[in-house]
C-alpha cells in the first residue's frame, strides 16, 4: 500500500473546488426548475452522486417530471416552495427554508415557488446521478397554491 491509494487499493480522487460563479447548467433541465452542478460528473471525479443547487422563480413551478432510479434529498436553502405528487397531481407539501426534502426514486412531481417575491433556491443531492425524466401529456389538477410574501 502506498500513500497515493485508500485503504481498499484504489487510486486516491482529487479534492476539488468548484467555485459558485462558474457552476455549469446540469444535463437535463425541466423547464422553469434550472439545476446547476456543484458536485457532479461534469466538474469532478465523483461517481454515483450529484449534488447542486435548484432555482425557481417567483410565481414558477417545473413541468411534471421524476429522477428515474435516483433517490433525492433536497435542503430549502431561500424561500418557500411546493411539491405536487399523487394522482393528476392533487397532492401537495410545503417546505421553507431550513426545511429538508425526501422524493422517492420513480416518484412523478412537480415542484413550485411559493412565494411572490422571493426565488426559490434548494440544495439538492441524488444517487446515482443526476437522472431527470420529463413527462409529457400529463393530466394535472387545478390547485388554489397557498402564497407568501
Amino acid at each position: 500500500m502506498t500513500d497515493t491509494t485508500d485503504p481498499l487499493g484504489r487510486p486516491f480522487k482529487r479534492i476539488s473546488i468548484q467555485k459558485r460563479d462558474e457552476l455549469p447548467l446540469a444535463p437535463g433541465q425541466t423547464s422553469r426548475a434550472r439545476r446547476y452542478s456543484g458536485v457532479s460528473v461534469e466538474n469532478t471525479d465523483v461517481s454515483g452522486l450529484w449534488f447542486g443547487r435548484v432555482h425557481t422563480g417567483v410565481g414558477e413551478h417545473s413541468d411534471p417530471h421524476h429522477h428515474g432510479e435516483a433517490e433525492t434529498g433536497g435542503f430549502v436553502f431561500q424561500g418557500r416552495g411546493y411539491i405536487r405528487f399523487g394522482e393528476r397531481y392533487s397532492e401537495i407539501m410545503y417546505f421553507e427554508e431550513g426545511d429538508f426534502v425526501y422524493v422517492p426514486p420513480f416518484v412523478p412531481h412537480i415542484e413550485g415557488n411559493a412565494s411572490r417575491t422571493q426565488e426559490l433556491i434548494w440544495l439538492t443531492t441524488r444517487n446515482p446521478d443526476n437522472i431527470v425524466v420529463n413527462l409529457t401529456d400529463q393530466d394535472v389538477s387545478d390547485l388554489e397554491l397557498e402564497y407568501t410574501d
